[in-house]
């Protein structure tokens, strides 16, 4: 469910100032993620799981509304873009059931890596 994810972030100092970015990076640190710039160029990149990256955004909103409101919005907007990635293993399983109602186990197992036990649990909770 914590699938590793990057959001690019262009011009970030520009946009909200280096002592802004340093308490992001600080703060991202705390939730298992890694803001850095790419290279030597002026852009910057979130890296880590979903869910850390998800906590972060919330921290983010709590701590520091306004001088982060940039990255703020590019997060949900990365976030948004990786909403799968973000839903329980048994939510997401009935969901594509229920999308495809003809989806057969073996192509649940496929797109989701789950095992045919947990595919097939879904099958019953999708269908009662």
């Amino acid at each position: 469910m914590n699938e590793a994810i990057s959001i690019a972030l262009p011009s970030l100092i520009h946009r909200i100032g280096r002592e802004a970015v340093t308490l992001a990076q600080s703060l991202a640190g705390e939730f298992a993620c890694s803001l850095k710039r790419v290279r030597r160029s002026r852009n910057w990149l979130l890296t880590g799981g979903a869910v850390d990256v998800q906590s972060f955004t919330l921290a983010l909103k709590a701590h520091h509304p306004e001088a982060a409101r940039y990255l703020i919005a590019k997060l949900e907007a990365g976030l948004a873009l990786h909403a799968d990635k973000l839903e329980p293993l048994e939510v997401k399983l009935v969901r594509l059931i229920r999308e495809t109602p003809g989806i057969t186990l073996g192509e649940l197992v496929e797109q989701t890596q789950c095992t045919l036990i947990q595919a097939r649990q879904a099958r019953f909770d999708a269908d009662s």
